[in-house]
């Protein structure tokens, strides 16, 4: 009977969600791995990076890459609305923690997910690379797509990162 009863509250488990739209779809942070939602404000483009570094912005004295998921993950471009804002997310790297902002449509809520209601993300063959996806969680007849952080981009995309960083700080440092 224990064994039955421990089966059912790991059943009854459910992790925290920050739900948040992109592109019409709606997406999962960890709340875990969000340290704030800030309104959109304009972000300072920093030459040579890949385009879905959209810039960096400066929070409170310190300088905080912007990743635009929309370039990253292929979608078409929007213009920023009312209720676009940026996820800041504390990511675990190679040298420490990394504060890194994320471009959303909009946020919606933060949900519990049963983790029974959690699914494997699905096959779709070896040409596409899904390893960002944690999962798929389920809300009644909602479906999110439940976002790895330390994987939506690859160890390059995140030097790629880390150099937007280091040189917007250097040039904050000659003016």
């Amino acid at each position: 009977m224990a064994l039955l009863e421990t089966r059912h509250d790991a059943a009854q488990q459910a992790a925290k969600y920050l739900a948040f739209q992109l592109a019409g779809e709606e997406y999962g942070f960890p709340v875990l791995a969000v340290q704030e939602i800030i309104q959109w404000t304009d972000v300072t483009r920093v030459p040579r990076l890949p385009a879905f570094i959209q810039g960096v912005i400066n929070l409170r004295g310190k300088v905080v890459p912007v990743l635009n998921l929309r370039r990253r993950f292929d979608l078409p471009e929007q213009a920023e609305t009312p209720r676009t804002c940026i996820v800041v997310l504390q990511l675990q790297q190679e040298h420490g923690r990394l504060l890194c902002g994320v471009v959303v449509d909009a946020v919606t809520e933060v949900v519990d997910i049963a983790t029974d209601r959690i699914e494997k993300t699905p096959e779709f063959g070896a040409q596409l690379d899904t390893a960002f996806i944690a999962g798929i969680g389920q809300i009644g007849a909602r479906v999110l797509i439940l976002l790895d952080v330390e994987r939506i981009l690859d160890r390059h995309d995140w030097s790629a990162v880390e150099q937007a960083a280091g040189a917007a700080k250097e040039k904050g440092a000659e003016s």
